[in-house]
Parts: structure tokens; C-alpha cells; sequence
């Protein structure tokens, strides 16, 4: 239940923090060549993407003050690993060692290293509580200075960062300049939020509406460089006169252009029907015909070779009119129709 320091556990455990500082280093440093060569392609973009080459510098800052961090720690441990036996044998930490040891207990709260978290029960183990708070807490100072530094939580300088991305440039040769300058009030202080100065318009669906609209401008000016010519090379277009109407079609600037003039058909007055005459239509009457004629047959046969209702009613109108000049001439009015029957066949056929 109560733990009691053990070298034969701490040194196993110093020796496997070596190696595991080693690994985590190499591991980084690999990553840092690939998060090197994407901040060079932002800023070979067009335009640059220089805000977020800058918050990719500072996560690589950070992950180069981390690996600097692990091999300072790493040096300690291969030290304490060294002075086992005088570390065994004292009771109190040697003065020299202090810091070496503080800074270890410290660090095991902060890096991802498994490690360290046994060595620091050994060493609270060996020296007690109130030393082990003592160097959470940086007591006195006696952590290292450089090491503190590197994994603090402050983000780095906006100087270093443009320093970083400068330097970066230059090896990957990429014609960069920043787009704003630091000020003199900036060089120390970090980085400012980015306000996306650098982020392109439409860059999602790769069209760009700040382009089109600048264009447009650009032609509605006619003093503009893009304005367009007062009139096409091939002429002046006729307008459609006023009286008629039209749509003009016009095809772009680099083909012929044509004009195309629909004419609408003339409006007609609005008919008045009262004002309209109906003219008389005098349709005789058949004539009797006794049963047994031939010319009743005669008659239809004609019909039929005149073909279809008009060339009957013809006929019709002609035996008619021929049946009634000889009855009259014969003084027989028996065969001809009477006014009402007319007035009846009339209001039949109008209907």
C-alpha cells in the first residue's frame, strides 16, 4: 500500500525514457518535412494562401520547440541514468541534481511520455511530497530555464512565424512576400486572429464572383480598360421602327450580330355586328314533279356528276327556275310552292 523508492525499477525506466524520447523526436521531425512542404505550396498558390501558412508555421514551431524539449529531457535521463548509485546512497538530492530532477518531475505532467510517470513516483518516493510540489510548482526557479520555454502554452512570436515562412520560401523557391508587413508593435507579440484577407472568393466551386463582378464594372465604364466599342466592327444595327413591334437578338461581340424583327399581326377593330348588312339570299322552291318522270332521274344524275351539295342546290335552282317560267307561261300555278313554304325552307337553312 505505501510505495518505497526501488533503484531497480528507476533505472529501467530512465534507460527506456532514452529510447522513447529518440522515437518520439524521429517521429516528429518526419512530420515536420511533410507540414514543410504544404505551408511552401500554400504560399506557391495564386494568390497565397498566407493565413494559413502561418497557422501551419506556428504548429510547426511548436512541434520544433517539442523536439528540442525531448532531447534537453533525454540528456537528463541518460545523466540520473549515470548517478544511480549516488542517488541510491543519499538521502537528500544532490545539489547538482536538483534541477535535473525537478525538471523531469515537471516535464512528466506535460509530454506524452509514459516513462516519466514512473520516475517521478521513485523520485517522490526517495525525497518526499514537499519536494515533488516544489518542483510542480517551479519553487525557486530550479526548473530549466529552456526547457520551460520550449513547452510552454504561450504561441510563438508573429517575428519567429514570418521568420519561419520566409526561410521556408527561400528553400523551396517560392517568390513570397508577405502581404502586411509587421509593425513595430507586433514583432514581440503573437500572431493576430487571421481576418481572411487570404481566402479567395468561390474558391470551393473554383468560380470566382469578385472576378465577374470587377468585369462588369469594368464594361459599364466606358472610360474602363474592357469597356466595350461604342459600335461592332460590322456595322450599324437597324432599330425596328416605332409603329412596329419587336425583339432585338443580338449574338456576342466576336460574331455577327443579327436582328431579328417580329412583326405583330395587325390589330383588327372590334366587329359591330349591328353595323353589318345581311344581304338577301333567294332560295326557290322545288317543283313538283309528277311521279314516273324521267326527269327527276335526269336531274339526279346531274346531281351526282356535279358532285356534293353545292352543285345540287345549283340544279335545284335552275330546274326550279325553269319549271316556274313555264308554269306561268302555261297559266298553271299548280307546281310552284307558296310564300310560306319559302319563308319555312328559309328559316330551315338558317338554321
Amino acid at each position: 500500500m505505501f510505495g518505497r523508492y526501488n533503484k531497480t525499477k528507476l533505472k529501467p525506466q530512465l534507460k527506456m525514457a532514452v529510447t522513447r524520447f529518440q522515437i518520439s523526436a524521429n517521429k516528429k521531425s518526419a512530420l515536420m518535412k511533410q507540414q514543410i512542404r504544404e505551408i511552401a505550396k500554400l504560399l506557391a498558390d495564386d494568390p497565397p494562401k498566407e493565413e494559413k501558412a502561418r497557422i501551419k508555421a506556428e504548429a510547426l514551431i511548436r512541434d520544433d520547440y517539442t523536439v528540442e524539449a525531448y532531447d534537453i529531457l533525454q540528456l537528463n535521463c541518460e545523466l540520473l541514468s549515470e548517478r544511480i548509485h549516488l542517488i541510491s546512497y543519499s538521502k537528500e538530492c544532490p545539489a547538482d541534481l536538483i534541477s535535473c530532477i525537478s525538471t523531469l518531475i515537471w516535464a512528466s505532467a506535460i509530454v506524452d511520455i509514459p516513462e516519466l510517470i514512473e520516475i517521478r513516483k521513485q523520485f517522490k518516493y526517495k525525497y518526499g511530497k514537499h519536494f515533488d510540489a516544489d518542483a510542480m510548482q517551479n519553487v525557486g526557479g530550479v526548473i530549466n530555464d529552456r526547457v520551460a520555454a520550449k513547452l510552454s502554452v504561450q504561441p510563438p512570436s508573429a517575428y519567429l512565424v514570418q521568420t519561419y515562412l520566409e526561410k521556408i520560401a527561400d528553400e523551396h523557391e517560392v517568390e513570397w512576400k508577405p502581404k502586411e508587413p509587421l509593425r513595430a508593435d507586433q514583432i514581440a507579440e503573437p500572431m493576430i486572429a487571421p481576418s481572411g484577407y487570404s481566402v479567395q472568393v468561390g474558391g470551393g466551386s473554383g468560380l470566382n464572383p469578385s472576378t465577374f463582378v470587377e468585369s462588369n464594372l469594368d464594361a459599364h465604364d466606358p472610360n474602363g480598360p474592357s469597356a466595350p466599342p461604342a459600335s461592332p466592327s460590322f456595322g450599324t444595327i437597324p432599330k425596328a421602327p416605332s409603329s412596329v413591334a419587336g425583339t432585338e437578338s443580338t449574338v456576342g461581340t466576336n460574331q455577327s450580330a443579327y436582328v431579328s424583327v417580329l412583326p405583330t399581326p395587325a390589330a383588327h377593330p372590334p366587329s359591330r355586328i349591328d353595323e353589318i348588312e345581311e344581304e338577301d339570299i333567294f332560295i326557290p322552291g322545288a317543283p313538283k314533279v309528277p311521279p314516273g318522270s324521267t326527269n327527276g332521274h335526269n336531274r339526279n344524275d346531274n346531281d351526282d356528276d356535279d358532285g356534293g351539295f353545292g352543285g345540287e342546290q345549283a340544279n335545284r335552282g335552275r330546274t326550279q327556275s325553269a319549271g316556274e317560267r313555264s308554269n306561268s307561261e302555261n297559266g298553271d300555278g299548280g307546281g310552284v310552292e307558296t310564300y310560306d313554304d319559302l319563308a319555312a325552307r328559309f328559316a330551315q337553312l338558317q338554321k
